[in-house]
């Protein structure tokens, strides 16, 4: 489904896949819309008409699809239960839909582009996150218990880093630095811990926050210097000063664990998805804001 960011309010639905929808993804210019479903495939969207351009098969689940951050989406990666690394070129191929007559059913368009994978049989469980970097040669990917960034040009991993726990969420986050250029922050959920990368050095681990229950979802505004979590297993999301790890706040309202969490572009609100079938836009900053007073 696609909502306005800052109501909330439905804009449309994307039609077709069957079975459960396990990621989404934007293109930084928000041109393409892309899904990874546990059908076995991805799709590639037209945002605005809800046409599907493309449907790239696979051979097993689909866990997670990312755009590159340029504003040019001329590709999309993508990872799963096959345990490989996938790389789409957008440009080539074709698919079964007539441009005459756009398909916004999402069904008939398998796409004949075909994937490259990215350092073969690397990968040893589900990839369960991929991540574009700031720097456009550079992907990070999440399995079980490791956290694994590739290097385009070498087309081989470079850095490795292991949790020891399973990972739960890995987000980037590229709105704000912690000092860090423009290269964003990649954070991590696994076990009682978050971890906070620096998402231009590959493997270098800015901070780490460590908590007396199980974190599912966590999500950083470095601006604010603020983190949010939620736990894997009760319904609250928990605010935390960043520096002094103090809890801020506790908003509750969620009836299921909080699986995801992310802050909007302009770092004042950020978005909860629970268990319980909802997405909850909390307010994060004190002056009135959108709907918000």
């Amino acid at each position: 489904m696609l909502r306005d960011g800052i109501t909330g309010d439905w804009i449309g639905t994307f039609i077709g896949h069957k079975g459960a929808c396990w990621s989404s993804a934007l293109s930084s210019d928000a041109a393409l819309a892309a899904t990874g479903s546990a059908d076995f495939s991805a799709k590639i969207w037209d945002p605005q008409t809800g046409e599907c351009l493309h449907t790239l098969g696979h051979r097993h689940i689909v866990r997670s699809v990312a755009f590159p951050l340029q504003v040019n989406p001329g590709c999309v990666a993508t990872g799963g239960r096959e345990k490989k690394l996938r790389i789409f070129d957008l440009t080539r191929g074709s698919t079964t839909s007539s441009p005459s007559s756009p398909n916004t059913t999402g069904e008939g368009t398998e796409s004949n582009i075909e994937g490259h994978e990215l350092a073969p049989d690397t990968h040893t469980d589900t990839i369960k996150s991929v991540l574009w970097n700031a720097d456009y040669n550079i992907i990070t990917t999440a399995d079980d218990k490791n956290l694994r960034w590739f290097d385009l040009r070498s087309q081989k991993p470079i850095f490795t880093f292991n949790t020891k726990d399973e990972i739960m969420s890995c987000e980037l986050n590229t709105l704000h630095t912690m000092g860090n250029g423009n290269s964003g922050v990649i954070s991590v959920a696994a076990g009682k811990s978050c971890y906070f990368f620096n998402g231009g050095r590959p493997g270098e681990l800015l901070k780490k926050m460590d908590f007396d229950q199980d974190i599912a979802s966590v999500a950083i505004n470095p601006r604010t210097r603020k983190v949010v979590t939620g736990g894997k297993n009760e319904t609250w999301a928990h605010v935390w000063d960043l520096e002094t790890e103090e809890e801020l706040e506790v908003h509750k309202g969620h009836h299921g664990p909080i699986w995801s969490i992310q802050f909007s572009p302009d770092g004042n609100l950020y978005a909860t998805g629970s268990e319980d079938g909802t997405i909850k836009l909390w307010k994060a900053c004190k002056e009135p804001y959108g709907l918000w007073r």
